[in-house]
């Protein structure tokens, strides 16, 4: 079960003692001698996110240590010290010993990340918790939310497809907007065709779990903050059918919406002074009659023709009628969250995702923000040379440029050309899912780049502090 909120403050608790490798002998000078033999017994050297628990009297925990390592680990490891709540006894513990705001915040989130299970269809043999006293000074109920939040991307990537179609992925958002007073409507099957959705009908109308638009809006005054995540439950890649090790991970494929959902959670929870939308395009890529063809011409929300060169470049067709629908209302600014491209995996790797934005003010809070809330972001450019490489000359788009290069950064050219009247407009190309257990992030789904713009955004949005 997801222990995702601090020990409560009447709890006792025991102090865990937080040690940077090179202030710990220092720190032995001054412990009983007893205490200085255990822990030169069983061989702690104040590694990042090793912990060794004290005893007591009576068998009992008088206590704990935990490594941060050095400078170099930590830059390499986020989160390191979060590897403590999975490794100590479960009992309560408060953090001792100096740590700057930016440290004490990161060990304190990352207390609670590590604190997430996915149990849905194997409950985890039973463990009493190492559960983490709220620091002083830190901003509890904060922190909490955004575990929350992370915690509700997780379950819907993690849960498979047979269960997270777009009828659960709609149930979803409407207990989202229950929880804080939104209002949602959905545009379900050929209403898509009647309200002039037509990419998102063509990609999804080969399943017989009808596609959709999802559009949730919160708050009645302030700026416009559209967030539009792509919700493709599961791809098979259409009719140009990606091979089975290509398929295995196509769960995750909703990995954009359920970031969405998971930032907007957190804005929500804030009380932002925004108009907050949220919109969701959902469809299943599926292989059937009706499936949408290589070769086809579709017509946008915008009225801009696309040439269909690969029906599994299918998550910028859906995207595309959601951001022209964003852009009616001119927000002061859109963000499309999408697992979008294997190129942006290529160029930087399963944990740095792709970052798109003209608004340099927007670019720099950003990256400076993932950077220190440890959620980091890397700018691409919206690189006007490679315009020429998605106008394919029989219509006014192509889904798919041949050839293979840019692929991250014409995707992305593709996207604005819909988000055009969004005053501001970032793209995120995520990857949504953590290949192994690391720190605070168990092995599965994943948000990227949420907690960046939720310490990034109110100052872009004039709004003050986070």
């Amino acid at each position: 079960m997801s222990t995702l909120s601090f020990a409560p403050a009447e709890a006792s608790s025991v102090p865990l003692h937080v040690l940077p490798a090179d202030a710990l002998e220092d720190w032995l000078r001054d412990r009983p001698e007893g205490e200085r033999a255990w822990i030169a017994a069983q061989g702690f050297r104040a590694r990042l996110g090793e912990a060794l628990a004290l005893p007591g009297p009576g068998g009992q925990i008088a206590g704990a240590v935990a490594g941060l390592g050095d400078a170099q680990a930590r830059a390499r490891t986020r989160f390191g010290l979060a590897r403590a709540a999975r490794s100590l006894p479960g009992g309560c513990y408060r953090l001792e010993g100096t740590l700057d705001a930016e440290t004490l915040e990161e060990a304190a989130l990352g207390w609670l990340l590590a604190g997430y299970r996915y149990e849905r269809y194997r409950a985890a043999p039973a463990a009493a918790p190492a559960r983490l006293m709220a620091p002083a000074g830190l901003d509890a109920a904060r922190l909490e939310a955004i575990a929350a939040a992370e915690a509700l991307t997780r379950d819907l990537i993690n849960t498979p497809a047979c269960d997270m179609g777009p009828d659960e992925l709609q149930a979803e958002a409407e207990a989202l907007a229950q929880a804080f007073g939104a209002t949602v409507t959905a545009t379900v099957g050929d209403a898509l065709l009647r309200e002039n959705l037509p990419l998102i009908h063509a990609v999804g109308r080969a399943s017989p779990r009808l596609p959709r638009l999802i559009d949730l809006r919160w708050g009645e005054a302030g700026p416009r903050l559209t967030l539009v995540g792509k919700g493709v439950v599961f791809d098979t890649g259409g009719l140009n059918l990606k091979p089975g090790s290509s398929m295995a991970l196509m769960k995750k494929d909703m990995g954009g919406a359920a970031t969405a959902m998971g930032l907007a959670r957190m804005i929500m929870a804030a009380g932002w002074p925004v108009r907050l939308r949220l919109l969701l395009p959902v469809a299943e890529n599926a292989v059937a009659g009706a499936a949408f063809r290589p070769g086809d011409i579709l017509t946008s929300r915008k009225g801009l023709t696309v040439e269909v060169n690969n029906t599994d470049a299918e998550g910028r067709l859906i995207l595309a009628d959601a951001l022209t629908l964003a852009a009616e209302e001119a927000p002061e600014l859109t963000v499309s969250f999408a697992t979008l491209t294997g190129a942006a995996r290529v160029a930087l790797g399963p944990d740095l995702p792709a970052f798109f934005t003209d608004d340099e003010r927007l670019a720099e809070a950003t990256v400076a923000a993932g950077m220190r809330v440890r959620d980091p972001l890397w700018r691409l450019p919206f690189w006007p040379g490679y315009e020429a490489m998605i106008e394919p000359g029989i219509a006014d788009l192509d889904n798919a440029p041949s050839g293979g290069m840019a692929g991250a950064i014409t995707a992305a050219l593709f996207l604005r050309r819909f988000a055009g009247a969004a005053r501001a407009y970032a793209h995120l190309d995520i990857y949504a899912w953590s290949a192994s257990d690391a720190p605070a992030v168990p092995k599965g789904g994943q948000g990227q780049g949420a907690r960046a713009l939720f310490a990034a955004l109110p100052g872009v949005l004039g709004l003050g502090a986070a």
